[in-house]
C-alpha cells in the first residue's frame, strides 16, 4: 500500500508529494502553488482520489481485496 501520492493542482499544474493518512478521507487541500482550496470531485471521497496520482488507502485496500471495487474510503454507492 502507498501511503504517499502526487497531487496535480488543476488550475496551475502545480505538484508537491504529500503523504495521505491511512484511515481517514482527506476533503480539503490547499495547493502550495497557487493557494486555491482544492475539494474532490464528485463522486470521490477525498483529494487524493480527485487530484493524487494514487487513490488513498482505503480505496487501495479495498481494490486489494477486489480489483472490481469501486468505493471510496469505503463506502458502495
Amino acid at each position: 500500500m502507498k501511503l504517499t501520492s502526487t497531487i496535480t493542482c488543476p488550475h496551475c499544474g502545480h505538484r508537491a508529494l504529500e503523504t495521505m493518512p491511512a484511515d481517514a478521507c482527506q476533503f480539503f487541500y490547499e495547493c502550495r502553488g497557487c493557494g486555491v482550496l482544492l475539494r474532490p470531485k464528485a463522486g470521490d471521497c477525498c483529494v487524493f482520489c480527485s487530484y493524487g496520482d494514487h487513490p488513498c488507502p482505503p480505496v487501495q485496500e479495498a481494490r486489494a481485496k477486489d480489483p472490481a471495487a469501486t468505493p471510496c474510503c469505503g463506502v458502495r454507492e
